[in-house]
């Protein structure tokens, strides 16, 4: 099988990369560095190094392929408008897929990408998916992963430097967590069976945890077992989250992500179609975050 991979080698890309070609198939990374070029051959795939803003690129980089994964990458810079900027490049992937003849496609989405609007960045991936779902004759399905583990540790400056963790949503509001190695190993999965018909949804979650549960168990791991847990006001987050030197269009996007966690509505339509829980549970994970919080020299670990 020839599969294409967008979205270079992240936490979820070179995993996957590597249970593909592991199992013999054709595998092409897309990146928009040169740089990453040998490391993605390293791992016995190819590189198609251009940019996701070109349509053409895209189109000729699918021609050929069995299937296409498509993630979207984070903006290398701040754009003007977020949502708008995903859902753009969900319709230069749905272009070129149908200019190239595709037929099978295996989207990464995101929980809560149920909601239009009111989700931060989440609600720009909602509008990539009607895209793809606007294909005729392409079975397409939306992987519909959790909260990543990872980005927990956006909050080690935090608790380094004010000893706390918090965030824009109470203690007792339920998140729902996933590995990014749960993801490849899903993606892969679906992948390599290319079963899919249609147009279809498959949430992806390892964990299920309320925000203080998500701080005792870290709190415990990097030694710090009373670490206590913090309800910050919207405005106080979007203060805190520019004053870590994030652009105000993406704090913006991740305050409104957190009035979504907080009212529950992100995690609604996950509720109606609950997978089974992969693996790796939220103790797992504790693991990696104590030993990347005993090497962190800054503010901000991204």
């Amino acid at each position: 099988m020839k599969y294409i991979l967008s979205g270079s080698l992240g936490n979820i890309n070179k995993p996957l990369t590597q249970k593909l070609v592991a199992a013999g198939h054709d595998v092409t990374v897309i990146s928009s560095h040169e740089a990453r070029k040998p490391e993605i051959e390293a791992l016995g795939a190819k590189a198609a190094v251009g940019s996701v803003e070109d349509v053409a690129f895209l189109t000729e980089t699918f021609k050929g392929a069995d299937a296409v994964f498509e993630l979207i990458p984070p903006p290398a810079s701040a754009p003007e408008d977020w949502k708008a900027r995903i859902r753009q490049i969900g319709k230069n992937f749905a272009d070129a897929i149908k200019a190239a003849g595709v037929k099978k496609v295996v989207q990464l989405s995101s929980i809560g990408a149920h909601m239009p609007e009111g989700c931060g960045p989440v609600s720009g991936i909602h509008f990539a998916e009607l895209e793809l779902d606007a294909l005729e004759g392409v079975d397409v399905i939306h992987l519909r992963p959790a909260n990543f583990y990872t980005n927990l540790f956006a909050m080690i400056g935090l608790i380094k430097h004010a000893g706390i963790l918090g965030n824009n949503y109470g203690a007792d509001s339920p998140i729902v967590l996933v590995h990014p190695n749960d993801i490849a190993a899903v993606a892969a999965e679906e992948l390599l069976s290319l079963s899919f018909t249609g147009k279809t949804i498959r949430y992806i979650a390892s964990d299920e945890r309320t925000s203080a549960q998500i701080t005792a168990v870290l709190g415990a791991a990097i030694g710090k077992p009373e670490l206590p847990y913090v309800e910050f006001t919207d405005e106080q987050n979007l203060e805190g989250i520019i004053g870590a030197g994030v652009p105000a269009e993406l704090a913006r996007n991740f305050v409104e992500m957190g009035t979504a966690i907080r009212s529950g509505e992100m995690f609604a339509d996950y509720k109606k179609h609950k997978p089974a829980l992969s693996p790796t549970k939220l103790e797992d994970f504790a693991k990696e975050f104590a030993a990347v919080y005993a090497g962190a020299d800054s503010a901000v670990v991204a």
